[in-house]
């Protein structure tokens, strides 16, 4: 029940502030926020945990470092991991991937050469990846000042690759005459 003039429940209260934290908050400054004793507010928090338990719910409601804090239930870990990690795959575009490949191929390299490389304008797209982590700035071009682009260790990560020498050779994929276009296209 939830009075206007009083505000939500107790309860509500907890489960508004736990769901947007992303540590874990102490019963004293819950208690302070909710303007209630620490004693109510540590007995509201007990009997929430247990009620979430009781009802095999996704998540749980756990006291840990000091604080209290929601986590996925163990047993949904693989469907959290799953949603993520899809998640994480299918958000790049195929103009992204295709910008992260030449980046990831021709490091460093300016914004320039990958336009001239895919044959559009690739500014956006880069912005992107930049956005994401997955490539950083480089430095400069001795030559033409403009900036240059190399993928991260977060890019390493993502592909699973200790070193950018893992990336598999990309020769069987290329046309035979790929210097003859390259010459072309400038």
């Amino acid at each position: 029940m939830t009075d206007e003039a009083s505000g939500p429940g107790l309860r509500a209260g907890l489960e508004a502030i736990l769901l947007v934290i992303d540590e874990p908050v102490a019963e004293t400054s819950l208690a302070q926020v909710l303007e209630r004793p620490v004693p109510e507010v540590s007995a509201a928090l007990r009997e929430l945990a247990a009620e979430y338990t009781a009802q095999g719910r996704g998540f749980d409601l756990r006291e840990v470092a000091g604080g209290w804090r929601f986590y996925t239930r163990a047993e949904c870990a693989t469907l959290v991991e799953r949603f993520v990690r899809d998640g994480q795959q299918a958000r790049l575009t195929q103009a992204a991937l295709e910008t992260l490949a030449v980046v990831a191929y021709r490091q460093p390299v300016s914004r320039a050469r990958v336009a001239a490389i895919r044959g559009v304008n690739s500014d956006g797209v880069m912005r992107t990846l930049v956005a994401r982590g997955l490539v950083e700035e480089a430095g400069t071009d001795p030559e033409g000042q403009a900036l240059l682009y190399r993928t991260t260790s977060y890019f390493l990560e993502r592909m699973g690759l200790r070193e950018l020498g893992e990336l598999p050779e990309l020769a069987p994929f290329l046309p035979d005459d790929v210097e003859n276009l390259e010459e072309q296209k400038q």
